[in-house]
């Protein structure tokens, strides 16, 4: 299973509709993640031209993206492997813990809201966030992830996107 993750496209001021990098992953994309701040929810109509998705309410999305489907924070089995997503997932001092807290079955929480890339293992719980693919702010380039399950097991990657 081949999953995108995206997060803080942040339209139609940053997003300008999917970039090339992000449309090759997508063409043979399982499902898509965006873990908020869509902003409009065009974006989401966007990814879904490609796979199904599923989104969270960031706190920069209005009443039509929860229309459209999304949800403050959602739980799914993705081929054996536990997905949690929210948008906010606070401090990064603890942040593993809470996540742990909150999510006690998650084997993977996947998260937005501060616009840099996380891929890593903290307090048992493995952390994805994909940065944002329209507005790095902090960092260098815009970037998403891919998150790829085989015989439930679950490996990610970070792809980073030209200006």
């Amino acid at each position: 299973m081949k999953v995108v993750v995206v997060a803080d496209s942040h339209a139609p001021r940053r997003w300008k509709g999917v970039p090339h990098i992000l449309a090759l992953e997508l063409a043979d994309a399982d499902l898509v993640l965006h873990a908020g701040d869509v902003c409009v929810p065009e974006v989401l109509d966007e990814l879904a031209a490609f796979a199904p998705v599923r989104a969270v309410m960031g706190n920069n999305d209005g009443e039509d993206v929860r229309e459209w489907g999304a949800t403050d924070d959602l739980e799914l089995d993705l081929a054996g492997v536990r997905v949690a997503m929210l948008h906010i997932a606070g401090p990064k001092d603890g942040r593993g813990r809470r996540m742990r807290k909150r999510f006690p079955d998650a084997d993977l929480v996947v998260f937005g809201h501060s616009h840099q890339p996380l891929d890593e293992l903290q307090d048992g719980v493995h952390l994805l966030n994909p940065g944002s693919v329209a507005d790095p702010r902090r960092e260098p380039l815009p970037s998403f992830a891919v998150l790829t399950i085989e015989a439930g097991r679950p490996s990610t990657r970070l792809v980073w996107l030209p200006r």
